[in-house]
Order: C-alpha cells, then sequence, then structure tokens
C-alpha cells in the first residue's frame, strides 16, 4: 500500500488495485503542503464530526464517482448538504465496496458539527479497519483516548499498520499510544495528530521511548506532512 501523510489526522492511501482512499480530509490543515490535492478520490472515510477530520468534504466529494463513508449520524448531514454518494454504516458493522471490506470501530472521543452558535450531533466517534484487496490490513484510530478493547481489534482483525493519535490533550498521548501499540500488536506504528497546535504537545521522540518500553517490537515510522511510503 503506498501511504501519503497530509498532516494531523488526514491520510490518502493508495491501494494495490489502485484504489484512492482519504482519510479525515481536512487538506486544509496549516502543516499540509499539499493543500491542492482535491483528488479525485474513490473513497473517503470520516471518523468524527469535528471541523479538523470533516474537513474540507463538501469540496472533494461533489462528484458522485467518490463515496463517502462516515457514521448514520454524518451520512444524514453531508447527504442534506448535497453529497451526492454517501454510505452510512454504524459501530461493530463492515461495508464492502471496490473489493475493499471497512470496519467501523469504537473511539473514545466525542462528534459534533458546530455552525455558527447551534451544535449538531455528529454521533459517536470511530476508528475504522480497512482489508485491502490483497488482504493487508490498517487500523486508523480517529481521535480517541486509550481503551482496552484495542486488544480485541488486534485479535480479530490484525492490522499490520495502525495509524495513532500522540498529540495529547484531546487524545492519547504518547506513553497511552505506546500501550494501544502493545494491546494491537501491529507490525508498524505511524503516529498523526501531533504539533497541529499548541496544545498537542505529544511528540514522536516521546513515542518512541514509551514504545520502548511497552511494545518495542513494533517499528515506529514518522511520517513528515507531504511524505509518502510505501509498506
Amino acid at each position: 500500500m503506498q501511504i501519503t501523510f497530509l498532516g494531523h489526522a488526514t491520510f490518502k492511501i493508495i491501494s494495490p488495485e489502485g484504489i484512492r482512499i482519504l482519510i479525515d480530509p481536512w487538506l486544509d490543515n496549516p502543516v499540509n503542503p499539499h493543500k491542492d490535492d482535491r483528488g479525485p478520490y474513490d473513497l473517503i472515510l470520516i471518523t468524527h464530526a469535528h471541523g479538523d477530520h470533516l474537513g474540507n468534504i463538501l469540496e472533494v466529494a461533489r462528484s458522485a464517482a467518490t463515496e463517502v463513508i462516515a457514521i448514520h449520524e454524518i451520512q444524514q448531514y453531508l447527504l442534506a448538504q448535497g453529497v451526492p454518494n454517501v454510505t452510512g454504516m454504524n459501530i461493530g458493522g463492515s461495508y464492502r465496496t471496490k473489493g475493499i471490506t471497512i470496519t467501523m470501530v469504537q473511539a473514545i472521543h466525542s462528534s459534533s458539527i458546530q455552525e455558527g452558535d447551534h451544535i449538531i450531533y455528529g454521533g459517536d466517534a470511530a476508528g475504522f479497519v480497512v482489508r485491502l484487496e490483497n488482504g493487508r490490513t490498517f487500523y486508523h484510530a480517529g481521535d480517541t483516548g486509550l481503551f482496552y478493547d484495542m486488544k480485541l481489534i488486534g485479535e480479530l482483525y490484525q492490522p499490520e499498520v495502525a495509524f495513532l493519535p500522540i498529540g495529547d490533550h484531546y487524545v492519547m498521548g504518547p506513553r497511552e499510544a505506546a500501550k494501544a501499540c502493545e494491546l494491537l500488536k501491529p507490525k508498524v506504528v505511524i503516529p498523526m495528530h501531533f504539533g497541529t497546535f499548541p496544545l498537542l504537545t505529544g511528540t514522536p521522540e516521546a513515542f518512541k521511548k514509551y514504545l520502548a518500553e511497552f511494545a518495542p517490537e513494533v517499528f515506529l515510522k514518522v511520517l513528515k506532512p507531504g511524505e509518502t511510503v510505501e509498506l
């Protein structure tokens, strides 16, 4: 799989068969050097409704050729906004499209959309386990705190690559993310959701230190915004 980190929690994945997947499409985040990369994308996955994850969805999903996948409440919101092709699902379920299996798993976080002075309920926050055409699997945890059922995600789906937040304050910090690696047992972990704002104080250096304590067998791959890796 080809993985491009577009800053914050935004990733572009190109599958073995060339399916272009965008996760949490905040392309205008301040650290993304590829803000003009508006696709086209085949699939867009949205973990929750906060603006730093829903991001530029209304711009990049205007064509029916792009299928957006999100929890039911976000699906209903996006359909009302005129997004033409949105598939809703819920935590625990799996959905198969274009030869790819997408499983929605829990995340410990809030989820809402703010429009002016109004807060719109965004359903539960979620993560995604994605099994590509060749059987390789990755896990994007979304915004989450540490939870022990990550062990079940590891046992059931055996993700080879895990994208985990490490920024602290709003999400897991480095120590909790290292413990998550012990539970998930991926081969590779890619940290995300750090350094975008001053409050996100967790660092890859601290994560590396705790990873050596909790899960030394997991390979840490730190990507700079805009960097691409093939795994």
